[in-house]
């Protein structure tokens, strides 16, 4: 079969590996139009028609319109801008699913209820904007008229593009999202910082943050093994009181602070800004609890 001579439908489904049927679909759409007919109304395909198919094919392979294929086949399209559109669309789409994984795993993992499921999704899907207020809301309700603008720079999580590329940063975010609008958790984080505020002296050093007191003061109680009910166990506690100094109770306020959702703040926010992840509380304030606890009985 010289260059010139011109093909059947079935000569170039074998020469293409497309089916009749899909080469008869593109013929009919004007993608691949006929030569000629034979005097029997047979189509006829000139010798550009096998280039031309396995062109459309890879077009089609890659996510193409028709439409868009025809007018790129046609020159009327340059296919680089082609290509750069379709790009963009796809990491959209890459996102998309990005996003879709994250919360799927969330879903998995922490085994959210179907309304929690759905209310992260429903914060993930934000707008920057629309992040940007949810942030200054919780800031504004956690930190409103307390002199603590270097602690609100330590919790206050960057905002991501929307949808975040990253599955991780993406849990991450609307998990916070959802932790930050806690009424409850707002509510007990609120009081923290107000002890906080009311510890720290105007015009003097102020004291340091009275859960990394605890925790510095019980980490070599923990290392060591040390029983909290142990009397060796009472220097620590005595220094514990110290660092308290306040008229109210010393138990009830470990307990207090001993939240597992304030360690889950932390461990998110370290997602969402890129910080090492955070050491848990929970430990230190569950022994220096027990160790009150026991000489309070």
């Amino acid at each position: 079969m010289d260059g010139d001579a011109l093909h059947s439908i079935g000569e170039l489904a074998r020469r293409t590996g497309l089916s009749v049927k899909t080469i008869r679909y593109y013929s009919d759409r004007g993608i691949v139009a006929p030569t000629a007919r034979t005097p029997a109304g047979y189509r006829r395909y000139g010798p550009d028609a096998v280039a031309r198919l396995a062109l459309v094919r890879t077009l089609r392979e890659l996510g193409l319109g028709l439409d868009t294929i025809r007018k790129v086949a046609d020159r009327e399209l340059p296919l680089p801008e082609v290509a750069a559109a379709h790009v963009e669309a796809l990491e959209a789409q890459i996102r998309v699913l990005r996003l879709r994984q994250a919360l799927l795993a969330a879903v998995a993992e922490r085994r959210l209820t179907p309304e929690e499921t759905d209310r992260m999704h429903q914060l993930a899907r934000l707008t920057d904007d629309e992040r940007r207020r949810l942030v200054a809301d919780f800031l504004h309700a956690v930190f409103d008229g307390l002199a603590l603008d270097g602690v609100a720079r330590t919790m206050t999580p960057e905002v991501p593009e929307a949808p975040d590329p990253d599955p991780d940063r993406a849990r991450a975010w609307a998990e916070w999202a959802a932790l930050a609008q806690d009424p409850a958790f707002r509510a007990g984080l609120r009081r923290t910082l107000r002890d906080l505020a009311a510890e720290r002296p105007r015009g003097g050093l102020p004291r340091r943050d009275f859960t990394a007191a605890v925790r510095a003061l019980v980490a070599p109680a923990l290392a060591a093994g040390l029983d909290p009910a142990s009397p060796d166990a009472d220097p620590v506690v005595a220094a514990i009181t110290t660092e308290h100094a306040r008229a109210d109770g010393l138990l009830p306020r470990l307990r207090r602070l001993n939240d597992p959702r304030r360690d889950r703040y932390a461990e998110l926010l370290a997602v969402i800004n890129g910080w090492p992840a955070p050491e848990s509380t929970g430990p230190a304030l569950d022994w220096a609890a027990e160790a009150v606890r026991v000489r309070l009985a």
